[in-house]
């Protein structure tokens, strides 16, 4: 979820959202705009986009009001602010005006870390709102969402929503909502998969959970609704990855480790330990470089290198199944 800085006011005269995940921006103007309509309801909230700031612009919007209301300015995409309007905004920073509240909503990066420089050289109050990629952060964001609601979820419960519901921060925000609202008691695994049946089945994490134990044929059966259902495809390479490089990294492990001691080590909740273990039964040292490879090859087919991605994911499932049998 989106991170602060050492300073929480929400009425600080600068605040920075920094990153490119929506909900996580749209939250952090949120937040600050519901502070300010708290302290005054009669708050002016103005939400502007730089082709509605050109040079000049920000002094008439920034200027004291005949009623000295409150004002909160949100600047959206602000590292397209034209170099001229720039200037505007650093003079602003550098002499902020009372009751002016200036939310910045910047993606981060090169392009105009001028105004993100002067922003922290004032010491803006600043939120990072990352683009969450890996999955263990969409977990983490999940469980935030279940305790935030004041509702218990299972390990496996918050595991089993993002399998099925995939990287759409919004979406999950939505099922982590509604089932906070419409289940008494904890929310189990089971509860996700009454609310979100066939959801988890077209996903890249059940495509990679049957390849990884030989089930070749239900493999094959996931990944074409995957497709059909629109699945990005190097989702389904990431989810194949992750489970062959879990059985990789767990298969040399020292063998008499304890299970919280293998989490730690491994970047594994134990319970996936445990669901790991019974996955590599199966599985030989050269069964794994071997899946490996197939991965890397579907991964650069999806990614442009092969006319028929489609078929570069089923013969990557083919060969996982096949390498969960090598030993023996």
């Amino acid at each position: 979820m989106a991170k602060k800085n050492a300073s929480d006011d929400l009425l600080a005269p600068v605040t920075l959202a920094v990153g490119q995940e929506d909900l996580l921006l749209d939250r952090a103007v949120g937040q600050v705009v519901a502070a300010a309509r708290a302290a005054d309801a009669d708050t002016d909230v103005r939400d502007l986009t730089p082709d509605a700031l050109p040079p000049g612009a920000l002094a008439e919007l920034v200027s004291p009001s005949l009623f000295s209301e409150r004002k909160v300015v949100v600047v959206r995409n602000a590292q397209d602010l034209s170099a001229d309007t720039v200037k505007d905004f650093k003079a602003f920073l550098a002499a902020p005006v009372e009751e002016i509240t200036l939310v910045l909503v910047h993606a981060g990066g090169a392009k105009g870390k001028a105004l993100l420089d002067a922003a922290r050289k004032v010491g803006a109050r600043e939120v990072a709102c990352p683009k969450m990629t890996k999955p263990a952060d969409r977990l983490a964001f999940v469980r935030g969402e279940f305790r935030a609601a004041g509702c218990s979820a299972t390990p496996e419960a918050c595991q089993a929503l993002v399998d099925a519901l995939g990287s759409d921060l919004r979406e999950l925000a939505s099922a982590c909502a509604q089932l906070a609202a419409d289940i008494e008691g904890p929310v189990d695994e089971a509860v996700v998969a009454r609310y979100y049946t066939g959801r988890a089945e077209a996903t890249g994490f059940e495509v990679a959970d049957f390849a990884v134990t030989g089930r070749a044929a239900e493999a094959l059966e996931r990944l074409r609704w995957a497709l059909a259902v629109g699945q990005p495809l190097p989702g389904i390479t990431f989810a194949l990855a992750s489970g062959v490089r879990a059985i990789g990294k767990l298969a040399t492990a020292p063998r008499n480790a304890r299970p919280g001691d293998l989490a730690r080590d491994l970047g594994m909740p134990p319970w996936k330990i445990d669901r790991v273990r019974q996955q590599m039964r199966g599985w030989s040292a050269d069964g794994v470089s071997v899946a490996l490879r197939a991965v890397a090859e579907a991964d650069a087919a999806v990614k442009g290198a092969a006319a028929d991605p489609a078929y570069a994911l089923e013969k990557a499932v083919v060969i996982i199944a096949r390498a969960a049998r090598s030993r023996g």
